[in-house]
Order: C-alpha cells, then structure tokens, then sequence
C-alpha cells in the first residue's frame, strides 16, 4: 500500500489528488490538461505529489472491495485527522476512493464475477502476458497496466509504458483500452499503445481499433486501419495521423526504439524506460528539440555519447544517471 511521507503539506496533496480526480472526469478539455502540465512545471513537489497520488489510486483500484472499505475507514473518516498530513491524506483517500466507486458503477462494478489483474516490467525487461480469453499481451519494459474482465467488457487500463495487444475478438464483450485521456476500442486486431505521461501513440499492425477523441466523448471516434498511427499531443488536445509501415509499429520487441520528428523529451522519457541509467534533462528548452532516428536498447550509452553532433547540449556522465545541459548560453 502506498503512504504518503509524513510532514508533506496537507494543501499540496489535495491539488494534487483534485487534478487525479479532474484528469479522470471524461474527456478532460486541452484547457484542463494545459493547466495540469503548468501545475507540475512550476515546482518539483507538484509532481512528487501528483506521482504519490498516482500510486495512492492504483493500490485503490487493485484492492477487494473489504479492503477498500477499510481503507475508507482509515484514511477517510468522518472526524477530522489530528495532523496537517494525514487531513491532506483523507483528502485524497476520499477523492479517490469516490472516482474508483464511480468508475467501477459506471462499468458494473468488480464484484465477484470480476477478473481483476496487475502486470509490470521492469526496467530494460519486456514481459509476455497470456489473458484468460486467449488474447495476448507482450508489455515493454518499465510499464504497468491492469486487465479487468467482466460479463459485459474486457477493460484495459495502460498505466504507464507501451503494449502490444493481439485480441481475441468477442462480439458482445468489447476489449477497450484506457491509456491516460485516450480510449482504444478493438475491433477485431493487434495494435500497439504506448502512453508518455498524457501524451499517447496509437499503431495498428492488423484489423481495426477506434480511438476515441478525449475532448469529445459523445462521438464515436475515428477507426484506425492496419498501417495508420495516431498521436494524442495532451497541449493541443488533438490526434496527429500519418502512415507507419506495420513492420515498424512495436519494433522494441526487436531492441530498437524509433521515433519520427518526436520531442526529445519524449524520446528520453522511453529511452529511460531500458537504460539502466536514467537521463535526466536539466534544460526545458532541450526537451522541445524534435528527433527521429533509431535507438538500439543494447547501445543506449553510445547513442546518448553521441547527442552532442546533433544537438547544442553537454552529456554528463555520473554513476548513477546521466544529465543533458544547454551548450548554448
């Protein structure tokens, strides 16, 4: 279970846990989103708290009902908490344990016919997952994601990283998967989702799969084909589309990341998910650089060596991370 560190201010784990809750309202707006980010850019702790919060809600959703009760009990009562630390954890606990609970009424509950599932990797380590309907998973590395099976639906929920999804088609149980403000419904396929932060890629290899606009929840979408990708930019709010060729998509199953005119920001942010030395970017305005190229898994440290020919930027080396500066001053 998730704690909160005592001492963390009682006023900053509540914004925090009021931006979890707003980001899982549906269809959250590009104002909402652009607000959130300006909130985790303007200092480190918004962050720190927003990740605790995070984690404070996975633990929420993979408990059993007693066990969310009781954890309601704890850390939600009706009286009020006797430090400044825990009222900002009740806050949050009752938050959160309100947007599960509607969640999981708004799609029939958990209950005992439920199969509720957890899967993670490791850093640098792809997992193959096998599910109880015959559809397969093969999850990247540094990724996690919750499978929950009932009657009427097979719900996914991407938490962090990229998967691979080969379906098994049921007509009348849908295979959705949730990764941040996109929705992706099969339609009978293998498709690839791979979620940085609220910023999310889509690629089919085969069939279709309708991604759902975030903005917009009353419309039915729009399908994507085998050979079409379609990027979620969270500032805009908008898709981007353009053609992939189906042996490109999910090419880190073969040790290699690709990225086309990406932001080195988001190509850090899924490098680091195999680099078993964290790159750190000291510089805003470097992340804002775009970058296509491949990535090979097993030579992180050279292609990182190797920044300084392409960009205006510093590479130091530490033993336990690595830090990107400006060359420009």
């Amino acid at each position: 279970m998730v704690t909160m560190k005592p001492g963390a201010d009682d006023g900053l784990t509540r914004t925090a846990a009021e931006w979890w809750t707003r980001l899982r309202e549906p269809g959250p707006s590009p104002q909402t989103i652009e607000q959130w980010q300006a909130w985790l850019e303007a200092d480190p702790s918004h962050a720190q708290a927003f990740e605790q919060v995070c984690l404070l809600g996975e633990s929420l959703q993979a408990a059993d009902a007693p066990t969310r009760a009781s954890l309601q009990q704890a850390f939600a009562p009706v009286e009020r908490p006797r430090s400044r630390w825990l009222a900002g954890l009740a806050v949050a606990a009752s938050l959160v344990i309100a947007v599960l609970g509607w969640r999981m009424a708004a799609q029939g509950g958990f209950g005992d016919s439920a199969d509720l599932q957890r899967y993670a990797s490791d850093v640098g380590q792809n997992r193959d997952i096998r599910l109880s309907d015959g559809s397969t998973i093969e999850l990247g590395a540094a990724s996690s994601l919750t499978a929950r099976y009932a009657k009427g639906q097979r719900a996914i929920e991407l938490s962090a990283g990229e998967a691979f999804f080969t379906v098994s088609h049921e007509r009348d149980r849908p295979f959705v998967v949730a990764a941040g403000p996109v929705q992706i419904e099969d339609l009978g396929t293998a498709f690839n989702v791979r979620r940085t932060g609220q910023q999310v890629t889509v690629a089919v290899t085969q069939g279709r799969v309708r991604v759902q606009a975030p903005a917009d929840k009353k419309q039915p979408g729009m399908e994507l084909v085998a050979g079409q990708q379609a990027s979620y930019d969270p500032r805009r709010g908008v898709f981007s589309m353009s053609s992939v060729a189906v042996d490109h998509v999910a090419v880190w199953r073969d040790n290699r990341l690709e990225f086309v005119n990406e932001p080195l920001s988001t190509v850090i942010a899924n490098v680091n998910r195999y680099s078993r030395r964290p790159v750190q970017i000291a510089d805003p305005r470097l992340g804002e650089l775009t970058f296509t190229g491949t990535v090979k898994i097993n030579t992180i440290d050279s292609w990182i060596g190797a920044l300084p020919r392409v960009f205006p930027m510093q590479v130091s080396s530490f033993a336990d991370h690595v830090v990107l500066t400006s060359s420009v001053r």
